[in-house]
C-alpha cells in the first residue's frame, strides 16, 4: 500500500523546526520536511514508492512502520520488487533481499545502513572556536563531496565539523574527532556546533552509522533526535 504523510500517533518527538524554507519541492523532499515539523508517514506498515529527488540520491528510509523507496523505477521494477516486501513484515525495505535485489534494478550499491537523526538550529556563535578550511583532501571531506552538494568544513583543535546538502537538498553535518583527541567530549561538542552553522534556520540531521556507538552517543548528547533508518543506493566508483 502507499501512504501519504501524515500525522502519526507514537512517532518520535521531535522539536519542530519554526524556520527554514521548503529545500527541495520533490515528493521525498515534501515527505522530509513535514518530518523535519513533527510530521511523519503513518505508521500503518506500508512502503511508499516516489521518484528520486535527483540522479544522484536514491536508497531507502524507514520511519516507524512506514518505509519510503526513493528510486527511478518501472512497473517492471516495481512487479520484481513487491514480492520481497510481504505485508507485516516491517523490516523487509532494509533487509539484504529487498536492498540487493533494489540495487540490481538500479545498477547501484548498497552503502551503510545508518541511523537518521534531526535537530533544530541553535542562535548565536558555536561554542568552538573554528577555522574554515577549503581543503579538499580529508577523507570525512571527500567522502562528503561524493554525497553532498554546497559542503563546508571547519576545523577545531583535534576534530573536524562539515555541514552539505544532501538528500533532496536537506542540510546534513558530520563530524571526525581525530584519534588523539577521542574520549574527551569533542564529538559532542562539534555535533553540537553544526548546530550553529547550519543555514536558513535548519533543520538539520546527520547519518550515523549505528555501529558506531561513540558517534551515536555524541550526537544524543548534542540534541539530535533518531526518527528513522536509512540506506542509500549509490554509484560504484570507477
Amino acid at each position: 500500500m502507499v501512504s501519504a504523510p501524515g500525522s502519526a500517533p507514537g512517532a518520535p518527538a521531535v522539536p519542530p523546526c519554526e524556520n527554514g524554507p521548503v529545500t527541495d519541492p520533490s515528493p521525498l523532499g515534501r515527505i522530509l520536511e513535514a518530518a523535519a515539523h513533527g510530521t511523519f508517514p503513518a505508521p500503518d506498515g506500508s512502503v511508499t514508492f516516489v521518484p528520486q529527488p535527483s540522479p544522484r540520491d536514491a536508497g531507502v528510509l524507514a520511519f516507524t512502520a512506514h518505509a519510503v523507496v526513493f528510486a527511478d523505477l518501472d512497473e517492471g521494477d516495481h512487479a520484481a520488487l513487491r514480492p520481497l516486501l510481504p505485508p507485516g513484515d516491517l523490516g523487509a525495505p532494509l533487509n539484504p533481499p529487498f536492498l540487493t535485489a533494489l540495487a540490481a534494478r538500479t545498477g547501484r550499491t548498497v552503502n551503510n545502513i545508518d541511523l537518521l537523526a534531526l535537530a533544530g538550529p541553535l542562535p548565536g556563535p558555536p561554542p568552538l572556536e573554528l577555522t574554515e578550511t577549503a581543503d579538499r583532501s580529508h577523507p570525512r571531506i571527500v567522502r562528503a563531496l561524493r554525497h553532498r552538494d554546497d559542503v563546508r568544513a571547519w576545523t577545531a583543535a583535534g576534530g573536524t565539523v562539515l555541514i552539505g546538502r544532501g538528500v533532496a537538498g536537506r542540510w546534513e553535518t558530520a563530524v571526525e574527532v581525530d584519534p588523539g583527541a577521542r574520549g574527551k567530549g569533542l564529538g559532542r561538542q562539534l555535533a553540537r556546533t553544526a548546530r550553529h552553522l547550519v543555514p536558513d534556520g535548519g533543520p538539520l540531521w546527520a547519518q550515523v552509522a549505528p555501529g558506531n556507538a561513540a558517534s551515536v552517543r555524541a550526537f544524543l548528547a548534542a540534541g539530535f533526535t533518531p526518527v528513522g533508518a536509512e540506506a542509500l543506493l549509490v554509484v560504484p566508483h570507477g
